[in-house]
């Protein structure tokens, strides 16, 4: 039985609103703007949006605040599509865009110009700075805050018509330059930008600003709840102001909360693009990248990042979450559901010399230690079996639990072993290991008399595949990169070392990309989702087994 939701002020809100007739119907919106992947910040306001709207018998609406075709690509279109519908949430009805409203945008800025609300502005961007002020100093009135409605219509219409150059005019809502709030210092609601739209293709070369165009698509869509990250709390006055003075059918209340922030982490759109211009990592969807592209191909779960969300609240007050949260739901979401299996990252030979030469039987083993419905699976088992090197030692004190020259430890799944004698190359180094098998221990309950004193992994040297496995790291080795803007001096060396000596069972080798499994001993792995095949198997390093947040370890080990 699931646990009910956390409390927080946004279902307050909502069910207060229900409960005095203020709404009829809950209607939320995701409107990313589609100038990047999304990441884990994002996968906060998804679920929020999408979860209150889904909450509530309600709807959520994807709409993307398309209004700047410089930075925009349907690659992003795409993408963010695909991660809503992979964190599993469904938006209401056809995929929305601000460019759909382009034309009443600009009936509504003509409007704001009829009413001696909004002006032609001709200073640059250099000379516009300077007018508009400070914190703590007023802005001054443009020279052309004065054009009349009629001079300002005519202007509007030749920078729609493309007469002017970029940057040379741009249109402005007429409020008050001494405004306190910076946002209503009389904003851009116009620019020219002769740029193909990914969406209008050149229809348009002016194109309304984020914030003009932010408000108003709510009220278009009938939006009742429009929630946001704390910093868009400065930019709610301008949107009332825009709703206040435009001739709109309804009027959307927005409410913010505390933007997703968690250690060793940077969710900067810009610094993560310069993480994958610079090659510091292998594009948008690498596994060290906090992008939801990026945590798929590192085998995090959707119902893992869900509850994750849940676990560090909803609220208006701003801290850091540490990842080792994210962490531990990954984990504990894993351990109750991935299927168990083998691999060895560092073979090294084991002979079993009282095992007939040329045989082998087939052992069947559970796939997972407390889920009988995941089944078994079937492993050969022979004379000659590769093992970890990291497992075997020629002597070792009591607290080692692994397979010691003269000592007895467990194959898991299979028989208890004694180690005899080794073999070593040139150099010096352990290339073979002699045991002999203790017969009627097969299984994991141990014979009379007889003592392991540890278990280990193991795989049969003719059947066992190739593989390359991918270990992974935190890619910053600070807690808090995002403290400098230097933050490519915190990169870890070592947040990717790449096994290509690896082996594994043949049917984890013969898995779907995306197939999850607990590598016994080791951690969970995913099959990489872009390259993994099984003529060549590649497996991405999820997590390990050890939760340092809640002070255990993974189960199942």
């Amino acid at each position: 039985m699931e646990s009910p939701a956390p409390r927080h002020f946004l279902r307050t809100i909502i069910e207060e609103d229900l409960r005095e007739g203020r709404v009829d119907e809950v209607v939320t919106r995701f409107p990313p703007e589609p100038n990047g992947y999304l990441h884990l910040g994002h996968a906060k306001a998804i679920s929020v949006n999408f979860g209150l709207a889904e909450e509530f018998g309600g709807r959520c609406h994807l709409r993307f605040d398309d209004t700047n075709p410089e930075k925009e690509s349907q690659e992003y279109i795409d993408a963010i599509c695909e991660d809503v519908r992979w964190l599993g949430y469904a938006w209401a009805g056809e995929v929305r865009f601000a460019s759909s409203y382009f034309d009443q945008l600009y009936a509504w800025a003509e409007h704001l110009v009829r009413e001696g609300k909004a002006y032609v502005c001709d200073l640059d961007a250099d000379r516009a700075r300077e007018f508009r002020g400070t914190l703590t100093e007023p802005g001054r009135n443009s020279p052309y805050r004065e054009r009349g409605p009629a001079e300002n219509l005519d202007l509007l219409e030749r920078m729609r018509a493309g007469e002017f150059d970029e940057g040379s005019k741009v249109l402005r809502a007429k409020i008050d330059m001494a405004h306190p709030n910076m946002n209503l210092r009389d904003p851009i609601l116009y620019r020219i930008r002769k740029r193909s739209h990914h969406q209008t293709g050149d229809r348009w070369c002016i194109y309304p600003t984020y914030d003009f165009a932010h408000g108003q698509e709510d009220a278009i869509e009938g939006v009742t709840h429009s929630i946001c990250t704390l910093e868009f709390e400065d930019h709610r006055p301008l949107y009332d102001w825009f709703i206040d003075n435009l001739p709109v059918a309804s009027r959307p209340r927005q409410y913010e909360f505390a933007r997703l922030n968690t250690s060793y982490t940077v969710t900067s759109k810009r610094k993560l693009k310069q993480l994958v211009d610079g090659g510091h990592v292998d594009g948008w969807d690498d596994p060290r990248m906090p992008t939801i592209a990026g945590m798929r191909r590192r085998g995090f779960t959707p119902a893992a990042i869900r509850r994750f969300c849940e676990m560090v609240g909803t609220s208006r007050a701003t801290g850091v979450a540490d990842v080792a949260m994210l962490e531990h739901a990954i984990r504990d979401d894993l351990n109750a559901h991935a299927p168990r299996a083998f691999c060895v990252l560092n073979p090294l030979r084991l002979v079993l010399t009282n095992y007939p030469d040329g045989e082998s039987e087939t052992l069947t083993v559970a796939k997972h230690p407390s889920r009988e419905e995941l089944g078994s699976r079937e492993l050969t088992f022979g004379r000659e079996l590769v093992i970890e090197a990291d497992d075997f030692r020629e002597s070792a004190n009591k607290k080692y639990k692994r397979l010691v020259l003269g000592k007895r430890v467990r194959l898991r799944g299979a028989y208890v072993i004694e180690a005899t004698d080794l073999e070593k190359d040139s150099a010096g180094r352990v290339t073979t290991v002699y045991a002999q098998l203790v017969r009627g221990t097969l299984g994991e309950d141990p014979a009379d008399g007889v003592k392991a004193k540890g278990v280990i992994q193991w795989l049969h040297a003719a059947t066992a595949r190739p593989a390359t496995v991918r270990r992974y790291d935190r890619l910053f080795t600070d807690p808090s990169p995002d403290r400098d803007e230097d933050f490519l001096q915190y990169l870890n060396p070592e947040s990717l070392v790449v096994m290509d000596g690896a082996l594994v069972e043949p049917a984890v080798a013969a898995a779907a990309p995306e197939a999850r499994f607990q590598f016994e001993r080791l951690g969970y792995f995913v099959a990489d989702r872009c390259s993994h095949n099984p003529a060549a198997p590649v497996f991405n390093e999820t997590i390990g087994l050890r939760d340092s947040w809640s002070g255990g370890e993974g189960q199942g080990a």
